[in-house]
């Protein structure tokens, strides 16, 4: 593994992860940690929840996401012992494949109720705190998937390209209180759970073969790009995407 950065600003700031038991979000909680930041996360893995909390030290609380009421006591039990949180990554979602045909308004919007909603109540539960902070950072993850025309998915696709329409508003609506927001967008992300549900040998070389790069992306690297953007060094870093995909656009 690489020598990664330390972010000196990061350190001692108060960062709440959502879906933090588990794949990108479990290595986004590690990598706060290890810069020194109060970090807590929200999931409905117990399970996973307490795994990552005895490896880093974080704090979590455990909440359906898609109950937002639950989801916003969550945070406001955690701000409690953590201080109000200057950082958010708003990571949580589900890429589950659907057949279009198969779905229903129900699904349709359970789906967005799982991919989206929850990231803008986050950001309003969260946004008053930074305001009172002088300041913040929020770091929403989007997909390339629908940047590929990726196919199998359409909800999760829809959802999370609005993403960042929600991203470019919100940064208009919060620049004025120095918060900053920010769209991640990974690409075929080597998690355990793409490993064992979807990463075929014959779909990884299709994969490779679209990519610039020739390495399957390690998730940490996306948990890497949301460091930087909830740094100081990203200061002017706003309104954007930040894209994690080997060149497979």
């Amino acid at each position: 593994m690489p020598d990664f950065a330390i972010y000196p600003s990061l350190k001692g700031k108060s960062v709440l992860v959502t879906g933090g038991a588990g794949g990108i979000g479990a290595l986004t909680v590690e990598a706060f940690a290890a810069q020194g930041a109060k970090v807590g996360f929200l999931d409905r893995d117990e399970v996973g929840s307490r795994a990552v909390a005895d490896k880093t030290g974080a704090d979590f609380a455990l909440c359906d996401l898609r109950d937002i009421d639950a989801m916003q006591a969550a945070i406001a039990t955690l701000a409690t012992k953590l201080g109000d949180f200057t950082i958010l990554a708003n990571n949580a979602a589900r890429d589950d494949r659907h057949n279009w045909q198969d779905v229903t308004p129900d699904y349709w919007d359970e789906r967005m109720a799982t991919n989206l909603r929850h990231m803008f109540f986050a950001i309003q539960a969260i946004a008053p705190g930074m305001i009172a902070q002088g300041g913040g950072s929020i770091i929403n993850l989007g997909s390339n998937s629908w940047w590929e025309a990726g196919g199998g998915f359409p909800a999760y696709a829809t959802a999370k390209s609005a993403v960042h329409g929600l991203t470019r508003t919100m940064a208009r609506d919060l620049g004025g209180h120095r918060i900053r927001v920010n769209t991640v967008v990974p690409g075929w992300i080597m998690t355990e759970r793409q490993k064992e549900l979807w990463a075929t040998p014959e779909g990884l070389e299709a994969h490779r073969n679209r990519q610039c790069l020739p390495d399957l992306i390690d998730p940490v690297y996306v948990a890497r790009m949301v460091l930087f953007l909830a740094s100081d060094d990203a200061a002017m870093c706003t309104a954007s995407n930040y894209m994690v995909e080997a060149g497979s656009i």
